[in-house]
């Protein structure tokens, strides 16, 4: 069943009863044969599991949660989190709990994941153009009266593809779109708001299509939180509100019962807030995607969110990657177990924060190689386990499909407490 939060809770409870086995790598043999349920039935420690190994942070998933809901009730905006950071239903099911509006996604795989667990609200960032995912969109769309679904468009050939798509189909309902605005040296949407407009019109055009809001992507303007990135940021999110007043005078969105206007990833939701919150009021809905929220990191995001830089309480990195020193080759130099097949580096490579049983190792991580992790610099022994702290949440959790959650990171002999199913 559907549960009000939006998510079949039954599926999900269902990762329950999963069976362990070689394919899980974070999973200890003696587990083996053993249900999710079963095994966390033995109150499993840290101790119990091998390196290399990525785990979660009960308790500083919980305060992210509440600290992220907590903030978007204040702010009056809704939050529907991009789900393409973890992917994992459970997760999923809490923060629609929190009061999360729907969930985002990315591309036609994760949307079928996510219609699998019977998710009934999905934001899709971006635009649905194939022929064979737009029909087996439409048989949802017509099979399921309560499932809502809105992707973008950006170009008028967009939309005729999408029209002639779901009329081969035989489409019953119509799919709802919002316009994407984007900017020159961003990622996707429409350059320009005249371009945005003609888009807009061809929408209202096509009766297989609603026009139900705009959308944009910030993010992609800025990498750091100077005054140049956030002044363009604050620029792009001022001509989408402009681009708003204008199609709303235009009569454009008079077939929507709700009027949809979404931007806002990780980084710079507290701007989105401030400059769209101006619309938001009865039939305008603000809507944030920020997904890294719930995981943050001890990198890239703890140096960005706005959490960070004084907008609210701060968010607690959730993720810790677990690696044993494997060799000592020569002074200085430490290779440890876990590699680019286990941790994120493409937004700052891991750093040593302990060691299991010690305390603060000293050093840097200076390369990361398949399998190995180069330390320098560091007070290790071989056989020592050393804990990092990892960048960048969104290449994470990919690598590993079943996670320990840890009771907390910084007990003496942390508890696994629950497993977290991944499916990228």
């Amino acid at each position: 069943m559907a549960d009000p939060a939006g998510i079949d809770e039954d599926r999900v409870a269902a990762l329950g009863r999963e069976r362990l086995d070689w394919r899980f790598k974070a999973v200890p043999a003696a587990a083996h044969g053993s249900t999710v349920t079963e095994y966390l039935a033995t109150r499993p420690t840290l101790d119990d599991l091998g390196t290399p190994l990525l785990t979660l942070d009960a308790t500083a998933l919980g305060h992210n949660l509440d600290t992220m809901a907590a903030w978007c009730a204040a702010a009056g905006v809704d939050l529907a989190p991009h789900g393409k950071t973890t992917m994992a239903p459970a997760l999923w099911q809490r923060q629609l709990a929190a009061g999360c509006w729907g969930i985002t996604l990315a591309n036609l795989p994760q949307l079928r994941v996510g219609r699998a667990f019977g998710l009934r609200r999905v934001h899709l960032a971006g635009a649905l153009l194939d022929p064979a995912g737009l029909a087996w969109l439409a048989a949802e769309l017509d099979a399921d009266p309560g499932f809502a679904f809105t992707s973008w468009v950006d170009s008028v050939r967009s939309v005729r593809l999408m029209d002639a798509a779901l009329r081969a189909a035989g489409a019953g309902r119509p799919v709802d779109v919002c316009v994407e605005l984007g900017a020159p040296g961003g990622r996707t949407g429409a350059r320009s708001a005249a371009d945005a407009r003609e888009v807009a019109r061809a929408v209202r055009a096509a009766p297989t299509l609603r026009l139900i809001g705009l959308a944009g992507y910030e993010g992609a303007l800025a990498h750091d939180a100077g005054p140049a990135g956030l002044a363009a940021v604050r620029g792009f999110l001022t001509d989408l509100l402009a681009l708003y007043e204008r199609l709303r005078h235009d009569g454009s969105f008079e077939d929507a019962d709700e009027v949809l206007l979404t931007a806002g990833g990780s980084a710079y939701f507290d701007t989105v807030a401030e400059v769209l919150g101006r619309a938001a009021g009865p039939g305008v809905r603000v809507v944030l995607r920020s997904g890294a929220y719930l995981v943050h990191d001890d990198g890239f995001y703890r140096g960005l969110s706005p959490l960070s830089r004084g907008a609210g309480r701060p968010l607690r990195s959730a993720m810790h990657g677990w690696a044993r020193v494997v060799s000592r080759p020569e002074p200085g130099l430490a290779l440890l177990d876990a590699g680019k097949r286990d941790l994120p580096y493409d937004e700052g490579l891991p750093h040593p924060q302990l060691v299991r049983g010690g305390g603060a190792p000293g050093g840097a991580v200076t390369a990361l190689n398949d399998q190995h992790t180069f330390l320098r610099g560091a007070a290790v022994r071989i056989g020592d386990v050393v804990r990092l702290g990892l960048s960048h949440p969104c290449t994470a959790l990919d690598k590993w499909s079943l996670i320990p959650v840890l009771d907390s990171a910084d007990a003496d002999r942390p508890r696994v407490v629950d497993l977290v199913r991944t499916y990228f």
